[in-house]
């Protein structure tokens, strides 16, 4: 019998990378994993909603919402794959516990990242904000501040350049790589799988328990992906959430 062909939308690395990893192992259980890939952020969601592919891996859920209320698309989480973590580094202290009172932290001033830099700051236990704020928290949010942080808030790309300036800094995984931070050996504090800016598995509403979806999912959540993705990136710029 004919395989079943599934073709999943993907941004290179290391979305791409890791459906390409699992392609055999579909092969054998009648999947035809056909990879197609997107370097943008907006066409992969366009090809979804309009069924050219059936499903696609390389949002995290913030922007997955954020895309369906603008465009009015029908787009669903399947499962949670991996996270490309955002932490806290500094070149002054060793852990956040020695961070004195009155510390300024430099975080990001978009509104994307602030929101997600103020969220890990409060699951560090360094403030309190405002439940209502959600993911779009700014420092207005701040309900409780009790080493009376000040927050220095700088674009997301320069943060490297002034981590040194500052007491400590949150800093999105693709710019700490590239300046020689690590997640693993570097972060005081990083985001883990509780985070809501895990990657997802994406497929329009209604398709999440199709055979063929459940299928890469299971291909996905396996140790030779979670192997993979520990000997490829041993700085935690990617950490499997499964």
């Amino acid at each position: 019998s004919a395989a079943t062909v599934i073709k999943v939308g993907a941004t290179p690395r290391p979305h791409a990378e890791l459906l390409n990893l699992v392609k055999d192992d579909l092969k054998e259980n009648g999947y035809d994993l056909q990879v197609v890939e997107f370097t943008d952020y907006v066409t992969p969601n366009k090809a979804l909603e309009d069924g050219e592919i059936d499903a696609n891996f390389f949002q995290h859920l913030p922007y997955m919402n954020s895309f369906n209320k603008e465009q009015g698309y029908h787009l669903v989480s399947a499962a949670g794959i991996h996270i490309e973590p955002m932490a806290v580094y500094s070149k002054k202290v060793k852990s956040l516990e020695e961070l004195k009172n009155g510390s300024t932290i430099a975080i990001p001033n978009d509104p994307t990242n602030e929101g997600r830099a103020l969220l890990l700051l409060q699951e560090a236990g360094l403030i309190t904000l405002d439940p209502k704020a959600g993911i779009t928290a700014t420092v207005q949010d701040i309900t409780s501040n009790p080493k009376k942080l000040k927050f220095s808030e700088i674009e997301a790309a320069s943060l490297p350049r002034v981590l040194a300036d500052v007491d400590a800094a949150v800093i999105n995984g693709n710019y700490a790589i590239p300046a020689g931070l690590s997640a693993a050996k570097d972060g005081l504090f990083v985001e883990g799988s509780s985070s809501p800016y895990v990657n997802v598995l994406c497929v329009k509403e209604g398709n999440e328990n199709l055979p063929a979806v459940q299928a890469v999912i299971k291909a996905l959540k396996s140790d030779k992906v979670k192997k993979y993705i520990s000997e490829k990136y041993p700085n935690g710029e990617v950490v499997a959430v499964f």
